[in-house]
């Protein structure tokens, strides 16, 4: 076959393939037998492999899977994935929608849409054509699994237009593939997975994509991280967008006028779950106007115009067979129940939290007892009650130790809490369990150093507090168990790599009482140095909004202690940053900046700068980006191709710049 001729051949056949695709995955209504799409696919990855050069990233054969990575390459979501605030039952849905009401009105409908228990990604199109996929991680920062991604057949590799977007979805493994790759599993004799949200996030975070391509996973989107940058008003709208775009959105969602209705989708839908292919956890109820949207904002976890409710957890009765004790980084003494195995919502159980001794003795439990057990969301096993009808005479009651079970320590309760505390600053749980908070995610994030590495350290005595890590060798992790000299050269270049880290990330890892990241970022914003944090008085924190009396205390206290200042100062001489990294917002004293304290819509296309860019300087400046034209808008900064965000603006009579006038006022702030 000549040139030519296989230019179009590989067009036409990449054609029908989408098409043959697009009906089966996501219409659900093939129009060709296997054998047909099978024999189709084998001709073009012949006649790829014959042209290399007409190989394109959108090609139906590009799903097959690529090449295996080395590793996975961080990816910083260009807007937050936040997670949702759960309801439990209707009095938490009815709180929910009084709140909303309040904040907008009485004119609110929402969208409610099945919750889908597998693996929250980000998707990114460019110009069409899929650009890149990452996990949610820790909602600003994933991991880059375009290439795994890519082998979900139902995910276009190209839309039908070509538009630029972000779009959020939920990969999922369907009922039938878990069954059949559990059953596969079992007669290799390897372990099986728990549930299938455990297979398919366990699946799209293998380093080779074929096993990816192996495991049969299928997706629904849920969202446009955009969609008012693209004159869409409202999430049902958005869907629907989504759809005539080529992608799977689940047809089983509602717009509802009002609460009653939203009660009336999940009563119906709770009696329904079984018969789906795919599990679900709850229903997702979101507020359909983005206006409405951006009216009621976000906490930093989570949107308050969305809310999931969790459907009520399966409840079964096993064996209470002992208690464990485990001390935390703060010293709480916790007590966890040891359970004669079972399975509850998908997964085998076998402990449970017992929070505090209160709640032993409020709930009488015992050891040997019966014990009805649920998980919390469908999620943390807890011990909802005992059964004392079934009792024999052998159980046991348990009272908590009067020591420490880790260093002998004597145990106090604190005024005001319920828990048990060793107060012993040297005592080796809380020492092994700050080292477990201080290299994870949210903190330093060191990759490679879990908790089955940092107990190896700990017990072979090469580390005695975070200091350590730094001092770390290849000749010290290399005969570690599972560390060959690879993983020992990786862990000390992420041990390395840790020491740049801004200063927000050192302050939530050292553990300090009440302080979490949220707090920590605001404390390296305000102080920008350790050196001025350190020094700060209390009536210096109490100035800043976000820090109240507990917490100033705390950190006071923290850093008045001389083995704190001797931790900071090693740490010091082993490089590690201690200064703010991050973009300082400006509170602009009146007068010195025209955004300040203002509230600006950027619409249409901009060609100096990229929406992002625009968005950081204004924000530099002490002004607000927002997504939608509202009464409160101070300013709407227009591109080319503007549409109903201009619009409204004119129509409400709001202060409108073109991008020059935008340009000008940033120059004056230079």
């Amino acid at each position: 076959m000549d040139r030519q001729t296989a230019i179009g051949r590989i067009e036409e056949l990449r054609r029908l393939l989408d098409q043959y695709n697009y009906e089966y995955y996501v219409l659900d209504r093939p129009s060709v037998p296997d054998a047909e799409y099978d024999r189709l696919m084998q001709e073009l990855i012949a006649l790829e492999e014959a042209h290399p050069d007409l190989k394109t990233k959108d090609s139906p054969s590009q799903r097959v899977g690529g090449q295996a990575l080395d590793a996975f390459q961080k990816v910083e979501h260009r807007a937050p994935m936040l997670s949702l605030a759960n309801a439990f039952n209707e009095g938490d849905l009815r709180e929910f929608d009084r709140r909303v009401r309040q904040e907008v009105g009485d004119d609110v409908a929402y969208v409610c849409e099945l919750k889908i228990d597998g693996l929250a990604v980000s998707l990114r199109y460019e110009d069409g054509y899929f650009a890149q996929g990452a996990t949610r991680g820790d909602g600003i920062t994933g991991e880059d699994i375009t290439e795994n991604l890519k082998t979900i057949r139902s995910l276009p590799l190209r839309l039908q237009q070509p538009v630029t977007l972000e779009a959020r979805g939920e990969a999922y493994m369907p009922k039938r593939s878990f069954e059949r790759l559990n059953e596969q599993r079992r007669q290799r004799g390897e372990e099986l997975f728990a549930n299938p949200r455990n297979a398919a996030a366990g699946s799209l975070r293998q380093l080779d994509p074929k096993i990816a391509a192996s495991r049969h996973l299928d997706m629904f989107i849920y969202g446009l991280a955009n969609a008012e940058e693209m004159g869409i008003d409202s999430h049902s709208e958005a869907l629907d967008y989504l759809q005539r775009l080529g992608f799977k959105t689940n047809p089983e969602r509602r717009r509802c006028a009002n609460m009653e209705e939203v009660i009336e989708f999940i009563k119906e839908w709770n009696g329904k779950r079984p018969q789906l292919s795919y599990e679900i956890d709850g229903i997702v109820i979101k507020v359909d106007s983005f206006e409405q949207q951006e009216q009621l904002g976000a906490t930093a976890k989570s949107p308050r115009w969305a809310i999931a409710y969790k459907f009520p957890a399966e409840e079964v009765v096993t064996k209470l067979l002992g208690i464990e004790l485990s001390v935390g980084r703060t010293g709480v003494v916790t007590p966890t129940a040891l359970l004669e195995p079972v399975r509850v919502a998908g997964t085998t159980v076998q402990r449970a939290s017992l929070h505090n001794e209160d709640l032993i003795r409020a709930k009488d439990i015992m050891i040997g007892d019966a014990v009805v057990v649920k998980k919390a969301g469908d999620i943390i096993p807890e011990i909802v009650n005992v059964l004392p009808e079934r009792r024999t005479g052998d159980e046991i009651p348990f009272a908590m130790p009067t020591h420490c079970p880790e260093c002998k320590s004597e145990l106090v309760r604190l005024e005001g809490e319920v828990a048990l505390r060793c107060l012993n600053p040297k005592c080796p749980a809380q020492i092994r369990e700050g080292l477990i908070h201080f290299v994870s995610r949210q903190a330093m994030n060191i990759e490679g150093l879990g908790e089955k590495v940092i107990a190896q350290l700990f017990q072979q005595g090469l580390v005695h507090d975070v200091a350590d890590l730094y001092t770390l060798t290849k000749e010290q992790l290399v005969p570690l168990e599972r560390m060959g000299e690879k993983s020992a050269a990786n862990l000390l270049a992420a041990i390395e790599a840790s020491k740049q880290n801004s200063l927000e990330r050192l302050l939530f890892g050292l553990g300090i009482r009440h302080v979490g990241a949220k707090a920590a970022k605001v404390l390296a914003e305000h102080f920008e140095t350790m050196e001025r944090l350190e020094s700060a008085t209390q009536e210096d924190l109490l100035e800043i909004h976000e820090i109240g009396e507990k917490m100033a205390d705390s950190i006071v206290t923290y850093f008045s202690r001389q083995e704190v200042k001797e931790l900071l100062n090693e740490l010091r001489s082993y490089g590690v940053n201690m200064t703010y990294k991050g973009t300082k917002s400006v509170k602009a004293v009146e007068g010195t900046s025209y955004f300040s304290g203002k509230t600006v819509v950027l619409t249409g296309k901009l060609e100096a700068l990229s929406r992002s860019e625009a968005k950081e300087r204004i924000e530099q400046l002490g002004g607000n980006v927002t997504g939608s034209v509202s009464k409160k808008t101070d300013l709407v900064i227009a591109g080319a191709e503007a549409g109903s965000k201009l619009t409204k603006a004119q129509q409400l009579h709001i202060e409108i710049w073109n991008e020059a006038r935008f340009l000008q006022e940033l120059e004056r702030q230079v």
